[in-house]
């Protein structure tokens, strides 16, 4: 019943612990399996988010090595908006070894309230909690808030066994969410495997060469009736050694350069459409690949108005000025802005061989960049790189055998978006008990599986 609710304040709950000060002299960027939590592992609307890793090489301070499942808060916030401030995620169970760092808070739960972690977890991302905090925060370009602020918070909480209930079913949709994201990483990289194998490193090639590889036999990754597909010897060329047979070219030579544009933002008719419009804050992280939404979104009036253009399914996309070297392939028609270029691939029909071909040339490009305040990269920044193009038999071969990893890949981005807005129309609800716990599994969890 709602009047079994009872009114908190946080602080009767938790306490909020700070992090500690890790010495800078130890970071490194080399990868280690200590790693440090910051403002940038909470995504925005609360949940850990594995993004740009710190990593640490130094002594643990005893205390501050965190467990997976213990929930965490952070308390700077460094957008305009105060995009993540305040929110909780839960520490992962993986084999990283999370630190408690500073400005990040660890809930150490009380015993005199019985309370369940995950509960509170999603009690946290509430936008009455969200307003408490944001309006509380001190600061100007960089937002803080600290743990009497988080402690103060006044709420009101369900029974344990309903808290519980209902961290189950957000939980349940959180879990399929993020064992999406397991899959898609796992996908990627064997798609990214399969391109470095036969376009950078020529391992057909070299097996047949060394004898490694016979005419009717089968090896991992190299079934039998690819074997006449790649020569048999390496040449010389300006990039080294290549395949017999297969090409050097500039990289514009291999693909459709197209510019995009941005609607005039005086014109209201432009903006609030149903067309996507791409720029490099919508780069997803790279074992998600496709982008499936943006931001801000235009009209057809803002398209036929502008030097933007509809690019189609397929398309690499390339932040070029800025920020540059993010990609995102298109996963549904959309526009972008004059900031990044659209690379149509003409080898191959899925697209694939060229984004996966644009992302072995970032860095390459990145080096290349031009400009005295930001850096961009051009066309004649894409004119000057050059590629190893193969025949056309071999890319179709290719984009044939990882159509159905990246294709799985995007249809668990859709329902992983689905489930997202399940999540985020439920959790109010919930946390206020203006829906209770009973008919949610039939109606919300149905098909869920994790």
């Amino acid at each position: 019943m709602a009047n079994e609710w009872k009114q908190v304040t946080l602080g009767e709950l938790f306490r909020v612990k700070h992090g500690f000060a890790f010495k800078s002299e130890y970071f490194t960027d080399e990868p280690q399996k200590t790693v440090l939590v910051t403002p940038g592992n909470f995504s925005i609307g609360g949940g850990f988010q594995d993004g740009k890793r710190r990593y640490y090489k130094g002594p643990l301070p005893e205390g501050y090595v965190l467990k997976p499942g213990q929930i965490v808060v952070t308390m700077t916030d460094l957008s305009k908006e105060s995009d993540t401030l305040g929110y909780a995620a839960r520490i992962p169970n993986d084999s990283t070894v999370w630190l408690h760092n500073q400005r990040i808070g660890l809930l150490e739960f009380k015993d005199e309230i019985p309370i369940s972690p995950r509960f509170i977890e999603y009690l946290l991302r509430t936008r009455e909690y969200r307003s408490w905090i944001v309006g509380s925060a001190t600061g100007t370009t960089v937002k803080h808030t600290a743990p009497g602020r988080i402690e103060s918070f006044s709420t009101r909480i369900p029974p344990l066994e309903e808290q519980r209930a209902i961290a189950h079913i957000l939980g349940t949709l959180d879990d399929k969410i993020e064992l999406n994201r397991k899959q898609n990483e796992t996908l990627e990289a064997m798609a990214r495997a399969l391109f470095k194998a036969w376009f950078v490193d020529f391992e057909p090639v070299r097996a047949k060469m060394e004898g490694r590889w016979q005419r009717g036999q089968s090896l991992p990754g190299l079934p039998a009736h690819l074997y006449d597909l790649f020569p048999d010897r390496l040449v010389e060329s300006e990039l080294g050694e290549i395949p017999e047979g297969w090409e050097v070219k500039s990289f514009a030579d291999t693909v459709e350069i197209i510019g995009g544009g941005t609607p005039k933002t005086s014109v209201a008719e432009y903006w609030g459409g149903d067309i996507p419009w791409f720029s490099v804050v919508d780069a997803p992280p790279a074992p998600d690949v496709w982008v499936l939404d943006t931001e801000k979104k235009i009209t057809h009036a803002g398209v036929e108005n502008s030097s933007t253009r509809i690019l189609p399914v397929g398309t690499t996309i390339i932040s070029a000025r800025g920020t540059v070297g993010r990609l995102a392939l298109v996963g549904v028609p959309m526009a972008m802005n004059q900031s990044c270029y659209g690379l149509r691939g003409k080898l191959g029909h899925r697209g694939f061989f060229n984004y996966f071909t644009t992302r072995q040339l970032v860095s390459t490009l990145q080096h290349r960049t031009h400009g005295s305040v930001f850096d961009t990269i051009t066309r004649d920044t894409l004119a000057g790189a050059q590629v190893v193009a193969p025949p056309l038999a071999v890319v179709e071969t290719f984009e044939r055998l990882v159509a159905p990893a990246l294709d799985r890949i995007r249809e668990a981005l859709f329902e992983s978006r689905s489930l997202v807005t399940k999540r985020n129309t439920l959790l109010p609800k919930l946390i206020s008990g203006d829906v209770r716990v009973g008919a949610i599994h039939r109606n919300y969890l149905e098909g869920v599986k994790t």
